[in-house]
């Protein structure tokens, strides 16, 4: 697996731009004024939870939405007044395996290829292009149904990009496909961000974010950061993070809240993550406190801190502002 270097692309003219940009329905609020810029080439990631308002805003920046305020540009056209020329100069891919599974591989491919007007004497050439993009080749006569799921994906990806556009917009891409085939369709991104096509990604899957030059991480439908993995990872965490192993964890998670050492604690599998202010004087502190409460600790050590400890911290923080608000 191709790992991003996670370097921003030097482009002049930003791809997309959104400005203040808002969706309601009705009284509910899906998106609120979220503010960015992407340049040519890079992979910008949209992460956060389902319900966050990541499709929402895919939909109205590919011109299928219209937005309720704010404004947007993709490809320098404003989403609003001339979403029909957005369409022409973006590739899309919905989170629901859109091709025809009754038609073979081949078969999706010129209807799509018909679909995004590619001029005739190119079709072929643009297919064999995304068949051995989508790593295909040998596979153009079986039926699309029949195909697993990765390899679906794939094919999705590569029709969606058979007109050659500068942007692609991928909404949850790699949902429900397997860890294997999902590096391997993040091979595919990465080869053309490479080659200049500008990849917006939705995911709630945090390992994939780590493959994305840069992120926002959405909640309630807004940006509560954006910056590059790493600069997300050194921002927001405020302090150091501590693994600890211990026995029960429902107790101890409980107990933790009341800890004079602990900013914050959560459950990671079958371990619980805290972050304090210094990790080496508050482990002592925090071991006995624990085995005070019945809890034995077998683990305790300073780890550095995920993204997904970095969305926990974040949206603990936006939740308790709500609450307060309110």
């Amino acid at each position: 697996m191709s790992t991003a270097t996670n370097a921003l692309p030097n482009a002049a003219t930003p791809s997309v731009v959104i400005q203040d940009l808002v969706k309601r329905f009705g009284d509910f609020t899906a998106v609120d004024h979220i503010n960015l810029e992407t340049r040519q080439g890079e992979i910008f990631g949209f992460l956060g939870p389902n319900g966050a308002g990541k499709s929402t805003t895919i939909r109205m920046l590919c011109g299928l939405l219209t937005p309720t305020s704010g404004r947007a540009e993709v490809a320098g056209y404003d989403v609003a007044r001339h979403p029909e020329a957005v369409r022409q100069h973006i590739g899309y891919m919905s989170q629901k395996f859109s091709l025809y599974d009754d038609l073979k591989v081949i078969e999706n491919l010129r209807l799509f290829a018909g679909l995004y007007n590619v001029p005739h004497h190119l079709v072929h050439e643009r297919i064999s292009w995304a068949v051995e993009m989508a790593d295909l080749k040998g596979q153009e006569g079986m039926i699309t149904g029949t195909l697993p799921g990765g390899w679906k994906q794939r094919l999705a990806l590569g029709c969606a990009v058979l007109h050659r556009p500068p942007i692609i917009f991928l909404d949850e891409p790699t949902s429900g496909v397997d860890p294997i085939s999902r590096r391997q369709f993040w091979d595919v991104i990465h080869q053309m961000s490479a080659d200049g096509v500008t990849v917006f990604v939705t995911t709630h899957y945090m390992e994939e974010a780590e493959y994305c030059n840069r992120l926002a991480l959405i909640y309630r439908g807004k940006m509560v950061a954006l910056g590059t993995p790493t600069e997300l990872k050194q921002k927001f965490m405020k302090g150091e993070l501590l693994l600890v192993e211990c026995e029960p964890l429902g107790p101890a998670v409980e107990a933790l809240q009341s800890a004079p050492h602990v900013l914050d604690a959560a459950v990671f599998g079958n371990a619980l993550h805290l972050v304090v202010r210094e990790a080496a004087t508050a482990i002592p502190g925090i071991r006995a406190f624990l085995s005070s409460h019945g809890v034995t600790v077998s683990r305790i050590e300073a780890i550095r801190p995920t993204l997904e400890d970095v969305f926990v911290s974040l949206t603990t923080e936006h939740e308790a502002a709500r609450k307060e608000r309110n």
